[in-house]
Parts: C-alpha cells; sequence; structure tokens
C-alpha cells in the first residue's frame, strides 16, 4: 500500500467526526480503504478517495472558487491523489496550489473539515475536505481545469454552490 493509503487510514481512523452523518461517512470510507488497496488513486473504478480544500480569506470574509470545467459547478479546489503524494492534506494542498495558482496557502487546522461523498464522471469521490487560509495579498490564476476562478463573499456563496459547497463553508467558518 501507498503512503497516502497509509495516511488515508491514519486520518480517517482518528478523525472525530462531527455527527452521525458524517460519522457514517468516516466508516464508509474506511471500509473502502480496507476493500481496495488503490482506493486513493484516480485507477480505483469503485471510487476513490480524494482531497479538496476550500481556501478562504478571514480579514476579507470571502471564499475562492472555482467553476469547474468538467462539472460545470462553483466548487473548492480539490481532486486526485497522486502517486507522489505521501499524505491527504497534501494532496489537498497541492491541488489548491495547482488549481487556484496561490503560494503558500495553509491548512486553517491539520485535520479535515469534513467529508463529502458525491458522484463524478470518472467514479465515485469520497471527498475529504480540508480548509486553508490564503496568505496576505495572493493573487489567484486561473488552471487549466477550471472555466473561472473567483472570490465570493461569504453570503454570496449560496447564490453560486451547492450544498456540499455550503455546508464545508459554514463548517470552516465554525473554525475561524
Amino acid at each position: 500500500m501507498s503512503a497516502l493509503h497509509t495516511d488515508a487510514v491514519g486520518v480517517l481512523k482518528v478523525w472525530a467526526a462531527p455527527t452521525a452523518e458524517q460519522e457514517k461517512l468516516r466508516q464508509e470510507y474506511l471500509a473502502h480503504l480496507a476493500a481496495h488497496p488503490d482506493g486513493v488513486l484516480k485507477s480505483c473504478r469503485a471510487g476513490h478517495v480524494t482531497g479538496s480544500v476550500l481556501v478562504v480569506d478571514p480579514p476579507r470574509q470571502r471564499v475562492l472558487l472555482t467553476l469547474h470545467a468538467k462539472l460545470r459547478m462553483w466548487l473548492q479546489m480539490g481532486g486526485h491523489g497522486e502517486p507522489d503524494d505521501s499524505t491527504l492534506a497534501a494532496a489537498a494542498l497541492r491541488e489548491g496550489v495547482e488549481e487556484s495558482g496561490i503560494e503558500g496557502l495553509r491548512l486553517l487546522v491539520p485535520r479535515p473539515v469534513r467529508l463529502d461523498r458525491h458522484a463524478t464522471p470518472c467514479a465515485w469521490h469520497l471527498d475529504v475536505q480540508y480548509a486553508a487560509v490564503a496568505p496576505e495579498g495572493a493573487v489567484a490564476a486561473i488552471s487549466d481545469e477550471s472555466l473561472d476562478l473567483r472570490w465570493f463573499g461569504y453570503d454570496e456563496v449560496a447564490d453560486v454552490a451547492d450544498g456540499s459547497v455550503l455546508a464545508l463553508l459554514a463548517a470552516t467558518r465554525a473554525l475561524l
């Protein structure tokens, strides 16, 4: 098993789910990883654990969202683990930097903020969601994976994003 798989199991084993629904997902993720040694890689057709990061700018009370090119939805940054990723947190931050163009992102807390399981064109994503703080003066740059990249005030997110992003934002704001 890869270092990423080992880390994912370790993270999920110790993560204290804040609700019964989140605990159910945590148990489903652990069962998936126990059944699939490749469960953190895109090659796992039964679904795969992914890492995402909601980029926030607390002083300006805003969040950076990407208009995903394939899904055509406003989402947090994130995606598939890579063979070189050693931890879920590092994979989420790597995705955040790649998709936002912002160097110097730092995790708000070292643990996941929440979990979200959703269907995508490639397979089920068992997403482990983190939150990251953008450095002062951060300038975002759109990537090839995005149709658009934009800062939204916390109160504007409900107008553009789905319930998963709203739940992630609410959980993140509770930590601020």
